[in-house]
């Protein structure tokens, strides 16, 4: 993440550690915001995988794929709160999930065994696509998948951009206003 990027998501996790709330545990996957949307079944069958959640903030995802599924999941944020808030809501032995405080370059470049299945919940934008793609590549399986969910269309109605590139978007801190953050939407 970019220092503005990691900035933001510190405050967003320090704003939620304040005042201790905290998403729902989830039924299923949830890739957006409709209901009727794919969930768990789109990774594939989980049972003893080995899986990487990329930003995995609350660790509320990786959590429920160990508990239901039978994953066992590292479950990466580089964010010092939001990582704070994984280990507050979970503690550091959840059964079939490993939490690491790491940006996802220095852990993919660190970790030696690939994964089978790897995704991003809401934060592929917030990383260079770029440099992540590659990175991925060869830290996948062969034949594993690799599954993202993206923003396509802001709170402004504005669409995906043309260009690969980060252009501004607000993350939103409850009623309380809203930070900027440099965001891929391509």
């Amino acid at each position: 993440m970019s220092d503005t990027a990691a900035d933001v998501w510190n405050d967003f996790g320090r704003f939620h550690l304040d005042r201790g709330s905290n998403p729902p545990e989830p039924e299923k996957m949830k890739w957006g915001f409709w209901d009727g949307e794919p969930g768990d079944e789109v990774l594939g069958d989980l049972a003893g995988r080995r899986v990487l959640d990329i930003g995995s903030g609350t660790g509320r995802y990786a959590v429920h794929l160990a508990r239901a599924c039978g994953a066992v999941v590292d479950a990466v944020d580089g964010s010092p709160t939001q990582h704070q808030r994984a280990l507050a809501r979970y503690g550091e032995d959840e059964p079939g999930v490993r939490f690491i405080l790491a940006d996802i370059f220095d852990h993919l470049q660190r970790e030696e065994e690939p994964y089978d299945v790897a995704y991003a919940m809401h934060a592929l934008g917030f990383i260079d696509p770029h440099r992540l793609l590659p990175a991925l590549a060869s830290r996948i399986r062969p034949g594993g998948r690799l599954v993202v969910s993206v923003l396509h269309t802001n709170r402004n109605g504005l669409g995906p951009s043309s260009t690969v590139s980060p252009r501004p978007e607000d993350v939103r801190l409850g009623d309380e206003g809203m930070l900027t953050t440099p965001m891929w939407v391509c």
